[in-house]
């Protein structure tokens, strides 16, 4: 009689088209959730300048003042807190990501969308906070003597490309987090892991000088430490990187929002099943 199942995935660019159709929706829940979030707390949202200020602080005094990591970095207080709230973004998206479909699924029961609404709430929740968290970096570099350069203008680029591979690989864990709770339990260790392989506390150039060079590459082209990089780049003059971390920037978004997208799609039926 013209009808179709509920459960039927329609073809990918319909899929893409029925999410951009809920785009108000996502918005209002990510907004929602940031709200949620603090609603318990005295101090309310100004949690998300607080909270960015107390990690800086924390890191700097175990990693600059205890452990001297500091060796060899110009502006070690702008360098620290750089990699710390660049790759902050990346492992708290993803994280919550896993969980995105399991935590959800009285919903996906109970109401017929399509599923990538869900993940991409949770990036665009996480990337609110990363701007509360970018204005904190921007009154620490500046406080710490780095000038505002033409540099600034490729910040935008930047964000963008690491909001990109960020969702494509919060995809792809959404995807695996729905078929297996084991997913979050090991993804704490396995992030712990890529933060100190990323050069977040310390100069990767420095730190494996004394190695075979193949290291260094391998540990300085991984997408964590291209976009730490890149955005010390584009904020502080005393930071550089080569072409090759701009055209690997560009390469890990590409790829991994791709492949994201079209993995995660590729799951669509079994999700809630």
């Amino acid at each position: 009689n013209g009808l179709t199942s509920a459960s039927k995935v329609q073809s990918f660019p319909n899929y893409l088209k029925e999410t951009w159709r809920r785009k108000d929706f996502i918005a209002e829940l990510a907004s929602a959730r940031n709200t949620q979030q603090y609603s318990d707390s005295l101090l309310g949202r100004l949690w998300q300048l607080i909270t960015p200020f107390l990690n800086a602080a924390i890191y700097f005094l175990i990693f600059g003042v205890l452990l001297g990591t500091s060796k060899g970095i110009e502006n070690f207080i702008g360098f620290l807190v750089a990699g710390v709230f660049v790759f902050d973004f990346m492992q708290t998206t993803i994280t919550a990501s896993s969980n995105s479909i399991l935590k959800n699924e009285n919903l996906i029961r109970a109401v017929h969308f399509p599923k990538l609404v869900l993940p991409i709430a949770i990036v665009l929740q996480q990337l609110q906070q990363y701007m509360v968290s970018l204005l904190v970096l921007f009154a620490i570099i500046l406080a710490t003597g780095e000038p505002i350069t033409l540099m600034w203008l490729t910040l935008p680029i930047v964000l963008l490309m690491q909001t990109l591979f960020t969702a494509g690989l919060a995809l792809v864990l959404a995807r695996w987090g729905a078929r297996s709770r084991d997913v979050k339990q090991l993804l704490p260790f396995v992030t712990r892991t890529w933060r100190y392989a990323s050069g977040v506390f310390f100069s990767i150039a420095a730190f494996t000088a004394s190695m075979p060079s193949f290291i260094g590459s391998v540990l300085t082209l991984n997408p964590g430490a291209v976009y730490i990089d890149l955005v010390r780049d584009s904020l502080m003059a005393s930071e550089s990187s080569e072409p090759i971390i701009w055209i690997m920037g560009v390469v890990w978004a590409a790829v991994f929002f791709l492949i994201g997208l079209l993995y995660f799609y590729r799951g669509e039926k079994n999700y809630g099943n």
